[in-house]
């Protein structure tokens, strides 16, 4: 019996089995005694995971007591030239050998793994240039028939390539090859006598494609970390299948976060994405998102520990601030005076639209801005009974005084917030205007409703001229 189990031991050995942490051998004729690195992609990103000095026969050794995370690694020349790349997964002790000046024939002994990956890149390689020879031709083409022959053509390598990966998906469900693979795969929309009654529907289209965009890709796999493409496919996702309304967000953002929870390396980086996508979001109205992220998942969450005290404050302070001025909700009053120290109050303002202007007379951005949106007011707006409130926020009385008489500003409520009104806010614990309406850098733009309730901000002139106009034509019902 004893004999049998070392027998077996003594095999596992030989196999790799029961090998601790990582040992990657890679011997090249052109980097003796010179410093090599291995790298591996994160997200957009390239990472260093290792370096080490190859010996006076040109074999450099990378080694660790901890497994490394599996993904695409890759090999960095003395110049940081990515020579070549290498798939790690569970087998993290193998061998490289090649010829620097051939890079596309080195040889892997002891993974399996990146024999396979080696085949299918030369594979993708051979119909690549075919498919870019293809594509020349094609610019070059002088006639529809041959146009239409050449683009054909193309289709059917791009089929071969799809068809390549699905054959391996099918007979090799669990190698990571295979998870590589369904990161790069797209689905394939049935053709239009499958669709609902038989004829092409493009929203059943867009459901099919979305509703399968994540098929086959497990969300709890860190290893998709470390590929050049998963961000890629993440961004993609959201740009183009996701409604940009916050609440069809939110619903996508819980579920992707609900599946990668047991994975707490994915889970970071999915919530770090998130939270750098909406705190500071393309569109307005998207950083209703950002203050969802905030609540459910990082104000007094323990397990999210991975923010230091800097970034939590920068988060925490984003998140209140905007808090105060979500679209729909009333905005906070603004209790200032005008040049003679007359009170002048937002909410005394009695319009069916209020354009809240804080602007800075010293400011270069705001000296660009304020006459055209001056000119868009006395032109228009102010017929359409929309009232201009006009908000110093820094520059100096003097200068914003100087700077309205020299530009002829007539007609708008400027007003701005005292030294004694700044300081008795303070006093009494209120926040200040700018974090009521994070107002951090100027010129910012509001549109207030009737009520006084945030309709649109953060906008250009340009595009709060479409808008009001669209809200004026619905309130008068017109189109």
């Amino acid at each position: 019996m004893m004999n049998r189990i070392l027998i077996l031991l003594l095999i596992m050995s030989l196999n790799g089995y029961g090998q601790q942490g990582y040992q990657i051998s890679i011997s090249l004729n052109a980097y003796k005694g010179q410093q090599l690195y291995l790298g591996y992609h994160y997200g957009k990103l390239k990472a260093l995971a290792d370096s080490a000095v190859a010996d006076a026969n040109g074999t450099v050794v990378f080694k660790g007591a901890k497994p490394l995370g599996g993904g695409i690694y890759f090999l960095v020349s003395p110049k940081k030239e990515l020579l070549f790349e290498m798939l790690v997964d569970k087998q993290q002790h193998f061998s490289v050998t090649g010829d620097s000046s051939k890079l596309n024939e080195i040889r892997f002994k002891g993974s399996k793994d990146n024999e396979d990956f080696q085949t299918y890149t030369g594979f993708v390689q051979e119909r690549g240039k075919a498919i870019q020879q293809l594509q020349e031709s094609l610019a070059r083409a002088s006639n529809k028939g041959d146009s239409a022959a050449i683009e054909t053509r193309i289709r059917e390598l791009n089929k071969v390539i799809y068809q390549y990966r699905t054959d391996w998906i099918r007979q090799n469900p669990s190698s990571f090859l295979t998870t590589l693979f369904y990161a790069l795969q797209e689905p394939e929309i049935p053709p239009a006598n499958k669709h609902p009654r038989g004829v092409y529907d493009s929203t059943y289209a867009y459901h099919y494609f979305k509703g399968h965009y994540w098929d086959g890709i497990s969300l709890a796999d860190d290893r998709l970390l470390r590929t050049p493409f998963f961000e890629n496919r993440l961004v993609r996702y959201y740009r183009e299948l996701v409604p940009p309304v916050p609440d069809s967000i939110k619903l996508e953002v819980d579920r992707m976060l609900l599946e990668a929870r047991p994975n707490k390396d994915i889970y970071k980086y999915l919530l770090n994405h998130f939270v750098q996508q909406y705190i500071n979001p393309t569109y307005m109205g998207q950083d209703a998102v950002f203050l969802h992220l905030f609540e459910q998942y990082i104000n007094n969450h323990p397990e999210v520990d991975w923010y230091n005290e800097k970034s939590m404050k920068y988060i925490t302070d984003r998140a209140y601030s905007l808090m105060a001025n979500q679209l729909g909700q009333p905005a906070w009053d603004l209790v200032m005076v005008d040049s003679t120290e007359k009170p002048s109050p937002l909410y005394e303002v009695n319009a069916p639209l209020v354009v809240i202007c804080f602007w800075d007379p010293t400011c270069s951005h705001c000296k660009e801005m304020v006459p055209h949106l001056d000119s868009l007011y006395q032109q228009k707006w102010k017929k359409q009974g929309v009232k201009l409130y006009g908000v110093m926020t820094e520059g100096g009385k003097a200068n914003w005084i100087k700077y309205i008489k020299d530009n002829n500003l007539k007609d708008w409520i400027h007003v701005y917030q005292t030294e004694q009104q700044r300081e008795a806010d303070y006093k009494a614990g209120k926040p200040s205007y700018r974090q009521l309406y994070d107002v951090y850098q100027t010129p910012v733009l509001y549109l207030l409703d009737e009520q006084k309730r945030i309709v649109a901000k953060k906008l250009s002139y340009q595009q709060l001229d479409e808008l009001i106009t669209r809200k004026l034509q619905q309130k008068s019902g017109t189109k």
